[in-house]
Parts: structure tokens; C-alpha cells; sequence
């Protein structure tokens, strides 16, 4: 990187964290720390709850997917525009007219404090490694790279974020995510009509989306209702509508950005806004993985893009089958150039039959080519078997890295960073809060001011910092982490819904059969996950993850309706007439 770069990247990020605390200085009490004083509009909402969804993973591992799989996983999103309609109708009022601080709160109104303290945890569990893993995953990656060193990568990330996080609360959170999602997008949109500038003159727009079409990189809808499919149209509109009404209902890093709303109608367009872009910001982040897939059509890429994988199969014996295998991907290269070609003028001559040819070429010689890095996979696996082989994740920052000017590697790099800090931050803040408010405050046995409260938030905020920076340290002992995150989330996810959707819909089950049925769902998620996920190879699994969402609810919903029969019956038993 030019020092160019490195003026860019660090003033970016020293602006992000110095804006954060100067603009929110002298939270006096709950209500400004938690809710940030009830003061933000509805575009403040909507770019927050964009920013906490938008990880450094999606910007990172998207254009990665989509390098591979073509457009396919927008399909995982189907499901979050029907979602919004639902907690903008149900949802936000509710919270908003119990004036609660947290969505956890409500379920003590609802059921008792056993069945709120039990989402609680869930919620500290689930989130609090997700943390981690944000810091963690665009750290590897850099690291990896760029050559910096992993842990310091990840007591930097962490502790930006914590500074601004602690001294602001919820206010800090918000008014800096919005300077973060412009940067963010900024930075795609520039490097999307770069990648265009360095196509082919003759290579439109146009042309460059009919030759990704010819590999297949097009295919947004799959309506295969095979459950054992990760994303299909159907897995997107089911278990993407559980995740996604889950995640923005009930995880306080969502609740807690349109809590502070200046009112109910500014939560709900808010909310609306994310469901209006977030698909269109998605297919556009997609979209750049397409056209990095037409790039590298005309220009050299690796057999791997992770380069410390490369780097440890050429110090191995297995150098040489492996440079084999790389002059076997440049003669490859040069034929795929000559196809494209051939493909780009039958299109200007409108020669269909020249077109299904140059099309049939085009689709074999990319099967060649995954054969060939499969191969090149398997090789560095021989090389050593800790290597992680899938470069998904590496794709689009080699790209930057080798390819865009200099004074923009610093900015899309400033890009990565600014995600990964804004989703961490609405991470750190919600579990201080949950930590500090439905734990901490609701048993303790003496009234405390609200100074002590919003101190015990700043504590509790800091202390999951720390423990986020040391699960992002150690969390090499993981695989798979870019989808670890979604895992994660699907095996907690439907059993706090169903709980919720219980409080909202049923009033007849009571504190106790949900109490003991989410104890016990949890357990039969866990156990189905297992074996039908975990043990299976990826891609061999017998259940989509997003499946997992939708079963929970279900369980919860079902098994408390039978334990509240059961105990009604116990206790109302028939009277005997002879």
C-alpha cells in the first residue's frame, strides 16, 4: 500500500471514531444512552439498522459468492420485505407504547422474569460470539493479505469501536453508522464503474451482463424445493422471513436502532427504508462480484486467491505439481479470452447459432477451470491440512488490492474496516445494555440511579469489547467462519421469535409452558442442527440452516401449547359425573 493509502484509510477511520464521540458526549442518563434520547428520524434509522446488518462480511464475502455462484444468494433476502411489514404493524407499536428499553423487557410484562431472562442469555450467547466473529473475519482476511499481524488487527478493530461505543451508547452508534454506510457505498459504487473501466473497450455493460449470463453467473431464482438447498426461492421466503423477523423484532443490536425514534411513525419508516434497499443494496454488492467474475474473463487471476494457501503449497513438495497446475490455468486463460471473444462478436452480429456455440465453449471451459482449482484446493490441503482452502472471502479484496488505483485501496480498505466497526458497535452496545438493563438492574435487589445505570452500561459494554477482541483471537480454533455468523444466529433465532410470536398472537400460554418449551426447543435445535448440518460435509448437508428459523418458532409455538394444556388440565381436572 502507497502512503497515500495509508492517509486515507487511517484519517477515514480517525474521523468515523472522533465524529462519534464529540456528537454524542454527556449521555446523563438511560434514556440518552439506550435510546439516544429518543431523537433520531427515520433516515438516521433506516441507514442504522442497513449498517448493522451490513458487516464486514457481507463486503468481504458477497462479491466472493456471487464470484463463485453467481446472484443466487439475494434469494436468502426474499423474505425480509414481508418481515418489515409485520414489526412495523406489530412490533414497533408495541415497544414504543410500553416506552421499554429492550425487547426482552416486554416478556416480563408478558410472561414473568424467568421467561425474560431466559431470551436474555440466548441473546448474550449468540451475539456475543457473532462479535467476535465480525472482528474476526475481515481481520484474517487483511492479515492474511496484507501481511499484518492477526491479533493486532483485532485489539485495533475492537478497541475503535469500544471508544466511541462506551462514550456514546446508542446515540454514537446511530450517527456514526450513518457516516459509515455513505463511505461504504461510496467506496462499492466507485469500484463498480472502475471494474467496468477496465473491461474491454468493446465490453459494455450490456455485453459484460450476456457474458456472465453464458456462465451461468445470472440465475437469480431457484425454485427447487429441496430442503437440503441453502438458498432457494422458497428457503429465502420461509426461513428467510423467520431469520429476518427475528433478527430486526427481537435482537436488541436491531430493536435498540429504532427505539430511538423520535416516534412510532419514524421507527416504521425507518424500518420501511431497509425494506425498500436492503435487496437492492444486496443484488448491487452481488452485481460487483459479477463483474469481477467478466474481469478476470479478460485478465490473469490465481488458481487460489488466498495467498498465504498459495504461499504454503509452493514451501511444500508439492511446488511442483502445483506450478503444473498454474501453467495449465494460463493456457486455460489465453482459451477462455479467445471464447469470450468469439461470444462478444456473434452478439454484435446477432448470429444465434455463433452465440449457442461460443456459449457451449464458454460453459466448458469453465468447468476446466473449477476442475482445475479443485484440484489446486486438494493439492494444498496435501500441503497441509489446517490450510483453509475455500478463497471465496479473498476474491474481491485481491482485486482491490492489485488492481484499483492508489489512494482507493486505502478507501475500499477503509470500506472493510468501517463495516466490520459498525456492526460490531451495534453488537457491543446491545449486549451492554441487555447485560446492564435485564440482567444486572432487574436483579438487583436496590433501586439504582439512573448515573449507575448508564455507568453499568458503559461497564458491561466494555467488558463484552474485551471479550469480543479475545473470541476474535481465538476464534482460529473455528472453520467456516463467514458462514458460522448466519449459523449462529439460525440456531437461536426461532426460539426467541417463537417466544415473541406466543406474547404477541396467543394469550392463552402463560410464563411457565414457554419457559420450559423454549428450554426444551433449544435443545431439539441444537440436536437437529448436528446431525443434520454440522457432521455433514458443506454443501452435503440434509437441511438448509435457514430451515432452522422457521422449525424453532414452530417447536416453541407447538410444545407450549401442549405443556399450557397439560397444565391446565392439572390443575382444572374434569369433575367425574356418574
Amino acid at each position: 500500500m502507497s502512503t497515500l493509502d495509508w492517509i486515507i484509510l487511517s484519517g477515514t477511520l480517525l474521523f468515523i471514531v472522533v465524529y462519534g464521540v464529540w456528537k454524542t458526549r454527556g449521555s446523563k442518563n438511560v434514556q440518552d444512552y439506550v435510546r439516544g434520547g429518543n431523537e433520531a428520524k427515520w433516515g438516521t434509522i433506516g441507514l442504522s439498522v442497513m449498517a448493522t446488518q451490513a458487516s464486514a462480511i457481507t463486503f468481504l464475502s458477497t462479491p466472493g459468492q456471487a464470484f463463485h455462484d453467481g446472484m443466487g444468494f439475494v434469494q436468502f433476502y426474499f423474505g425480509l420485505p414481508l418481515a418489515m411489514v409485520v414489526i412495523c404493524l406489530v412490533f414497533v407499536p408495541i415497544y414504543h407504547r410500553l416506552k421499554v428499553y429492550t425487547a426482552y423487557e416486554f416478556l416480563e410484562n408478558r410472561f414473568d422474569l424467568k421467561t425474560r431472562s431466559l431470551a436474555a442469555v440466548l441473546f448474550l450467547i449468540q451475539r456475543g460470539l457473532a462479535a467476535g466473529i465480525t472482528i474476526y473475519a475481515p481481520s484474517i482476511i487483511l492479515s492474511a493479505v496484507l501481511g499484518w499481524d492477526l491479533r493486532t488487527l483485532n485489539i485495533i478493530i475492537g478497541s475503535l469501536v469500544i471508544i466511541y461505543t462506551v462514550s456514546g451508547g446508542t446515540k454514537a452508534v446511530s450517527v456514526t453508522q450513518k457516516q459509515q454506510m455513505f463511505i461504504i457505498m461510496g467506496g462499492m459504487f466507485i469500484t463498480f464503474f472502475f471494474i467496468l473501466g477496465y473491461l474491454p473497450a468493446d465490453i459494455t455493460f450490456s455485453k459484460a451482463l450476456k457474458i456472465a449470463g453464458a456462465s451461468d453467473k445470472l440465475e437469480i431464482l431457484n425454485f427447487d424445493f429441496d430442503p437440503k438447498s441453502r438458498y432457494t426461492f422458497w428457503s429465502g421466503i420461509t426461513g428467510g422471513f423467520f431469520l429476518m423477523l427475528s433478527y430486526f423484532g427481537t435482537d436488541q443490536s436491531q430493536v435498540q436502532r429504532y427505539l430511538s425514534g423520535k416516534s412510532i411513525r419514524e421507527s416504521q419508516l425507518g424500518l420501511v427504508f431497509n425494506g425498500i434497499f436492503k435487496i437492492p443494496m444486496q443484488f448491487f454488492i452481488l452485481l460487483v462480484g459479477v463483474m469481477v467474475f467478466v474481469f478476470y474473463q479478460y485478465n490473469h487471476s490465481p488458481l487460489n486467491f488466498n495467498p498465504s494457501a498459495t504461499k504454503t503449497v509452493m514451501d511444500s513438495p508439492y511446488a511442483k505439481d502445483y506450478i503444473l497446475l498454474q501453467e495449465g490455468h494460463l493456457k486455460l486463460e489465453e482459451q477462455k479470452k479467445i471464447a469470450q471473444n468469439k461470444y462478444s462478436v456473434a452478439l454484435e452480429l446477432k448470429e444465434y447459432s455463433a452465440i449457442e456455440d461460443a456459449r457451449i465453449q464458454i460453459v466448458s471451459l469453465n468447468k476446466k477451470d473449477s476442475t482445475g482449482r479443485a484440484t489446486a484446493k486438494a493439492l494444498i490441503k496435501q500441503a497441509s491440512a489446517s490450510t483453509e482452502t475455500n478463497d471465496k472471502d479473498y476474491v474481491f479484496i485481491h482485486f482491490i488490492l492489485n488492481n484499483l488505483p492508489k489512494g482507493l485501496i486505502g478507501l475500499l480498505l477503509a470500506v472493510i474496516l468501517s463495516a466490520a466497526m459498525s456492526s460490531t458497535a451495534s453488537e457491543l452496545n446491545a449486549l451492554g445494555t441487555i447485560s446492564a438493563l435485564d440482567l444486572y438492574k432487574r436483579n438487583k435487589k436496590v433501586v439504582t440511579s439512573e448515573k449507575h445505570n448508564v455507568n453499568a452500561s458503559k461497564i458491561f459494554t466494555l467488558i463484552w469489547g474485551i471479550l469480543a477482541i479475545i473470541i476474535a483471537c481465538t476464534a482460529s480454533l473455528f472453520d467456516n467462519l463467514i458462514q458460522l455468523v448466519n449459523i449462529i444466529g439460525s440456531i437461536f433465532y426461532g426460539n426467541v421469535l417463537g417466544i415473541f410470536l406466543l406474547a404477541f398472537f396467543i394469550k392463552y400460554v402463560k410464563g411457565n409452558a414457554v419457559f420450559f418449551s423454549a428450554l426444551l426447543t433449544q435443545a431439539l435445535i441444537c440436536v437437529i442442527y448436528y446431525y443434520l448440518i454440522h457432521i455433514h460435509v458443506s454443501g452435503e448437508e440434509k437441511l438448509g440452516y435457514l430451515w432452522l428459523n422457521f422449525i424453532g418458532a414452530a417447536f416453541v409455538i407447538f410444545i407450549s401449547l401442549i405443556f399450557e394444556g397439560f397444565d391446565r388440565l392439572l390443575k382444572n381436572p374434569p369433575i367425574k359425573t356418574s
